[in-house]
């Protein structure tokens, strides 16, 4: 599975190959869009706490579960009246703590989707 390198994005600046904005390494963007949507999400976050939440999480990977999965699955902890759900291909699970609080559904996310939506 490789990707031509015709198809692969490139800077309109410097011709250089663009990468996706991942905390890899030192070219991480935070920027003060990326601030003021960091700080919209934890406002969300805290006005729906103890309300009937979904944490609808899908197609993410142990890339950096930090970010994404393992906030889930606290916030999922820490609510009774959350749900966590997780759509993904080969790798839908959630620990034991939340079990009784989740929806784990393997497969491809775009077939689901539109399985749901029939």
């Amino acid at each position: 599975m490789t990707v031509p390198s015709e198809l692969v994005p490139r800077c309109p600046v410097c011709g250089e190959p663009m990468s996706m904005n991942l905390r890899a390494d030192d070219t991480f963007v935070e920027d003060e869009g990326w601030h003021r949507a960091s700080q919209r999400y934890s406002d969300f976050i805290s006005r729906h706490r103890s309300l009937h939440t979904l944490y609808l999480e899908i197609g993410v990977g142990m890339n950096t579960p930090v970010i994404i999965k393992y906030p889930l699955w606290r916030l999922t902890e820490e609510d009774p009246k959350a749900v966590y759900a997780c759509l993904n291909y080969g790798a839908a699970y959630c620990p034991p703590q939340i079990e009784k609080q989740s929806v784990c559904i393997e497969g491809d996310s775009g077939e689901v989707i539109n399985e749901l939506l029939r």
